[in-house]
């Protein structure tokens, strides 16, 4: 068992969404001697870490390179990774999403520290409803560059015979506060948040299969504090594991989601049904649900947030006030003050 409550720690991708999420249960914790490792780069992404503890932060480009000087780890939480799922400089992918995460690996593997990274969902392409993690991964046919990104380095541990060494996420639909600087790849909740701000509605993409009306396409949605709280019990109570599933294991439709958020505003639901680019059209996932038997199979009982109280909880706490994670702490201590 690895406690997390102390022990230095390593969190990378930990400026990003679910990294500092991760940051922000450590600080819970009562943990504050984390290493964070980002690409700070051009957008705003650094304001997710303002209201973080933490004793260090480096650059992504210079932590393979110093990795050996920085010390010894209790855990590495690598989240860093180009999350895109429309990029398509394949090459870039490969160096930051497959390489890195291949450096890091073995440089955890090598010392004895837990190694806990974030697969993804979209390594199960069409198919990501009701797989289970045992699923043959060479059978297995990602959409997109960045699903395919992240299933190489599933398929390379498997092979190297390290894959249950390690714990690898796969993450579904996560939405929830730090995501502000995720542009096209935010959820639809913070989209149709600043939709509905702007316009009075929201927009979803009309279907184009008879058997899903508009708005009932489905997803497998998951707060973010759900997210992250699974992934410390992993981190806490399995040796390792290889992969596993973590979602909500209950699908919803866009339609509920997008009246979550209206019911969570007090106003009346307003959508509209627009085109979906010929692009995504053959990419595009109309229903998902995480098996998530092996995340309960390993003592994680927790239930998980309603997608209404989720949605209410993220609007009402963090989009209508302009909050991030940890915000909560500091308005604590100023109203003792």
């Amino acid at each position: 068992m690895t406690n997390l409550n102390t022990g230095r720690i390593l969190v990378t991708g930990g400026a990003g969404f679910i990294g500092s999420a991760i940051v922000w249960a450590l600080n819970r914790r009562g943990n504050s001697n984390i290493l964070i490792s980002d690409y700070l780069g051009r957008d705003e992404k650094w304001k997710n870490l303002v209201p973080l503890r933490f004793a260090d932060y480096l650059e992504a480009d210079d932590l393979l390179k110093r990795l050996d000087s920085l010390g010894d780890f209790h855990a590495i939480f690598h989240l860093g990774a180009c999350s895109s799922t429309t990029e398509t400089d394949a090459a870039y992918l490969i160096r930051n999403n497959f390489e890195y995460t291949k450096a890091l690996a073995e440089f955890a593997l090598a010392r004895g520290i837990r190694f806990v990274y974030a697969s993804s969902a979209a390594t199960y392409g069409e198919a990501a409803a009701e797989i289970p993690e045992s699923v043959d991964l060479a059978t297995l046919r990602p959409l997109n560059m960045y699903g395919y990104s992240k299933h190489l380095f599933d398929c390379y541990a498997e092979r190297a015979g390290f894959l249950n060494r390690l714990t690898g996420i796969k993450y579904f639909n996560v939405f929830g506060p730090n995501e502000n600087h995720k542009g096209d790849m935010r959820s639809v909740v913070h989209k149709a948040f600043g939709q509905i701000a702007a316009t009075g509605s929201a927009r979803l993409f009309k279907s184009y299969r008879p058997e899903y009306a508009d708005g009932e396409q489905c997803r497998d949605f998951l707060y973010v504090k759900d997210a992250v709280e699974a992934t410390l019990f992993l981190a806490e109570n399995v040796d390792g594991g290889g992969l596993f599933n973590l979602g909500s294991g209950e699908p919803n439709t866009w339609n509920r989601l997008v009246d979550s958020i209206f019911r969570a505003l007090h106003r009346p639901a307003r959508i509209e049904y627009v085109e979906m680019p010929e692009t995504l059209r053959p990419k595009y996932q109309y229903f998902t649900r995480a098996n998530v038997a092996k995340l309960r199979a390993a003592g994680f009982e927790r239930p998980f947030t309603s997608l209404p109280d989720a949605v209410a909880d993220y609007v009402q706490n963090y989009l209508v006030p302009g909050r991030y994670l940890g915000d909560e702490a500091n308005l604590e201590t100023a109203r003792r003050a």
